[in-house]
């Protein structure tokens, strides 16, 4: 492809100018492109799961954005300032203190990741039988809540589940079907509201600042908590800052602390947005969640002043949430992402509209029209990029989503989909050109590829150790 079929995009474009990253390269990782024989072996031998392929065999690894953030040289340095002490680490009070300041909850738990922090809420909210109503599920969130006995119940608006709908905030919750299911199951029954800032599974989209008030103002009358998973909030509030009204003239830092004040706490992957590589924290406002999470953090992370992590950890994550809330370097990790979004739309390939802020969505029913859901469209599509180019994506549609704990058959989402999820501070423009092509060659050749049949399923969380053949063989 020569630099004339490149669609124009972004500075590209007449009487625009160009943008570039708030950050310069100091360290190169060298990265190198196998050759087609040996892409085929290796997908093989991980049996078409994206997953299970070795690092070294990837070229451009858009897997995840979860730990695989490059640090700044500030979290490098304070890498240095690790303080080891198994109690009371130095570190440990810097971190908690920097999530009271730009989040603003009162008691903090470190824990190793997010999900170690998903554990804690759960089991120390939960009882069996009750009911989580959230904006769409979140995998390893909704285990977690089901391991303690509960039922996640989706309320999130319609306009999620439609992959072609421009609503500016499709992760919003849905007030009435709230409601109704308060009604239905009694207020006593739910332990708190499940909210996801810029849900992932519905392709990055946000939850405005209106919605989040609106649903305290009903969560309140009720008596029922609210919850946050705070993953990408940084996006989210940039969204917010984008495109609601009154919000143009504050900061991302002001935005993120008025969205987690009508909150109750929330829970924290600090891979994602802090910009680590390791490392989460459960936060809360009730003394009483937190007696229960402290100590069980004891027995399942590590002592409750470093749940999991090394000093060094704590101090590089009080860093990337000092950095994270910056607003050039939000602006330019959202562009990045649009700069794909629109390379793809320009050439007319179905992706998840809006573009959210941490990947790219392909929308693998519209790609493969002729391949049945419970052929895995989405993995396949996942196993095609990888086979052009190198490019390690991962499913998000009917693998992930699971099978129902209690007919066993498969849950059948309305979202099947290819995210292409862009590290943090990664790759480069030149990067998302190639992923460009890469998709679209795939595209092309769309009517030419057949589904997968499933032929090893573990029991939980199948999306990241099931295996896979093409149909026919």
């Amino acid at each position: 492809m020569t630099s004339h079929d490149i669609p124009q995009t972004m500075g590209q474009q007449a009487g625009r100018r160009s943008w570039a990253e708030p950050w310069k390269i100091k360290m190169v990782e060298p990265i190198r492109l196998m050759p087609p024989e040996a892409r085929q072996k290796a997908l093989e031998e991980a049996g078409y799961n994206t997953f299970l392929l070795r690092s070294e065999d990837v070229y451009i690894d858009l897997l995840t954005d979860s730990g695989t953030n490059a640090m700044s040289d500030r979290q490098w340095a304070g890498m240095m300032l690790g303080d080891e002490a198994y109690a009371g680490s130095r570190n440990f009070y810097r971190l908690e203190e920097t999530i009271r300041t730009y989040y603003g909850y009162r008691y903090v738990v470190p824990t190793h990741q997010g999900r170690g922090a998903e554990h804690l809420l759960s089991q120390a909210t939960i009882k069996p039988g009750d009911v989580i109503p959230g904006n769409m599920y979140f995998t390893t969130t909704r285990i977690h809540q089901e391991l303690a006995g509960g039922t996640f119940v989706d309320v999130i608006i319609d306009e999620a589940h439609d992959p072609a709908d421009d609503h500016p905030f499709k992760g919003n919750v849905d007030l009435a079907k709230l409601e109704a299911l308060i009604d239905r199951v009694g207020a006593e029954k739910i332990p708190y509201v499940s909210l996801a800032g810029t849900v992932n599974m519905a392709g990055g989209q946000p939850v405005s600042m209106a919605n989040v008030r609106a649903l305290r103002e009903l969560t309140a009358r009720h008596g029922i908590r609210i919850y946050l998973d705070a993953t990408r909030m940084m996006e989210n509030s940039f969204f917010i800052q984008e495109r609601e009204e009154g919000y143009a003239g504050k900061s991302i830092a002001e935005i993120l602390r008025e969205f987690c004040s009508y909150t109750d706490g929330a829970w924290m992957s600090g891979k994602k947005d802090n910009l680590v590589n390791i490392g989460g924290w459960l936060a809360v406002n009730d003394e009483e969640v937190f007696e229960r999470a402290r100590n069980m953090v004891v027995v399942y992370e590590g002592l409750h002043t470093y749940g999991g992590m090394a000093g060094r950890d704590m101090e590089a994550l009080a860093i990337g949430i000092e950095e994270a809330v910056q607003d050039d370097y939000v602006q330019a990790r959202v562009g990045q992402v649009r700069y794909l979004g629109d390379l793809l739309l320009q050439w007319e390939i179905p992706i998840v509209q809006p573009v959210g802020g941490h990947a790219i969505f392909l929308d693998a029913r519209r790609f493969y029209p002729h391949i049945p859901q419970d052929q895995f469209p989405a993995q396949m599509l996942a196993a095609q990029l990888y086979l052009d180019s190198g490019i390690r994506s991962m499913e998000r549609g009917i693998v992930s989503a699971g099978r129902d704990p209690e007919t066993g058959d498969h849950r059948y989402p309305a979202l099947e989909l290819t995210r292409l999820t862009i590290p943090r501070r990664v790759y480069t423009q030149a990067h998302m050109d190639v992923i460009a092509e890469a998709v679209k060659a795939v595209y092309d050749a769309r009517e030419e590829t057949r589904g997968l049949e499933m032929v090893y399923e573990p029991a939980y969380l199948r999306f990241f150790q099931a295996r896979f053949k093409p149909l026919g063989r």
